[in-house]
């Protein structure tokens, strides 16, 4: 995993780069819903395309993203990324990546110290609840079925999301200073 200080300069790149695209899409002035829209969707696309679609959350929020607003994703995300259906693509990608199997064998190890029928139950379906409460909260994670990867996207997610935070921060304090506040 890279390093969280080129991980937010990353960021804050593509997000400056994602304004300036809302901005520029708008032929009249924006109200300050529109703008919190526009602010919302260049943060979201910036943090998801610093991981550059290797994660199935990151592909989740394109996805998302493209649905409502397919040329100002394409428009921030540069020429590389396909014009045709990217959201069907993605999710076509998130449901297969997310199939995969990480780690079968820990899954046998706990089940193997498990020797009573009511614990095992008791504790499958309290485990069962946390994973669908953790699938509904990281973007795409209705897709996982392996818990020990949707742990793994969960801290990925986490980790670009302190990031993001952490130069919104710097930013707000910085205009503060700016403007004499």
């Amino acid at each position: 995993m890279r390093n969280s200080t080129s991980l937010k300069q990353e960021f804050l790149k593509k997000w400056i780069k994602g304004l300036q695209v809302c901005n520029s899409s708008s032929e009249k002035k924006m109200t300050i819903l529109e703008r919190k829209k526009a602010i919302k969707l260049s943060a979201d696309i910036a943090v998801a395309s610093t991981r550059n679609g290797t994660t199935c959350w990151s592909r989740a929020v394109i996805a998302n993203a493209t649905q409502s607003n397919r040329v100002v994703v394409e428009r921030i995300l540069g020429p590389h990324k396909p014009s045709r259906s990217v959201s069907s693509v993605m999710h076509k990608k998130i449901l297969k990546k997310s199939r995969r199997v990480c780690s079968s064998r820990s899954r046998r190890v706990l089940m193997r110290k498990r020797d009573a029928a009511k614990t095992r139950s008791i504790v499958k379906r309290l485990v069962w609840k946390k994973t669908q409460v953790l699938k509904s909260l990281v973007p795409g994670g209705e897709f996982m079925e392996d818990e020990m990867c949707l742990i793994a996207e969960t801290l990925d997610y986490i980790v670009s999301l302190r990031a993001q935070v952490d130069v919104m921060r710097c930013l707000a304090a910085t205009t503060e200073l700016i403007n004499g506040k």
